[in-house]
């Protein structure tokens, strides 16, 4: 074996070991729950007693527009790549974005024609 895989498998060890001992000695040293029924209540945004059900239905429209923004937010994942070696890629890279972009452009026509941007 070499002498960096048997370095590496003793710190893989050795924190395994630290991470286990922390969990441990955090049980020994951290807060009791003395008063489970109060730590166990409902506390939503400073309101101690929040007024109505829990059970409210929310409009597919929110899903819909968290959706579209995660699908438009995860594209600058890829332009910003491309932007920093467009020199290296050269007109296949601009062609390949250029199809990417088409296809983000057709999603939003059609998420525009499904009309979940609008708020009726």
């Amino acid at each position: 074996m070499s002498t960096e895989l048997i370095l590496a498998s003793v710190i893989f060890v050795a924190i395994g070991l630290i991470l286990v001992g922390v969990f441990a000695l955090t049980r020994f040293i951290g807060p009791k729950n003395e008063n489970p029924k109060i730590k166990n209540t409902v506390y939503e945004s400073g309101v101690s007693n929040p007024v109505g059900g829990t059970n409210i239905r929310f409009s597919v429209k929110f899903y819909l527009v968290a959706i579209s923004f995660l699908l438009f937010d995860v594209e600058i994942i890829f332009m910003f790549p491309w932007a920093i070696n467009i020199l290296e890629l050269g007109y296949a890279g601009l062609f390949k974005m250029f199809i990417f972009m088409g296809l983000l452009f057709a999603g939003l026509i059609y998420i525009y024609k499904k009309k979940a941007l609008s708020w009726d």
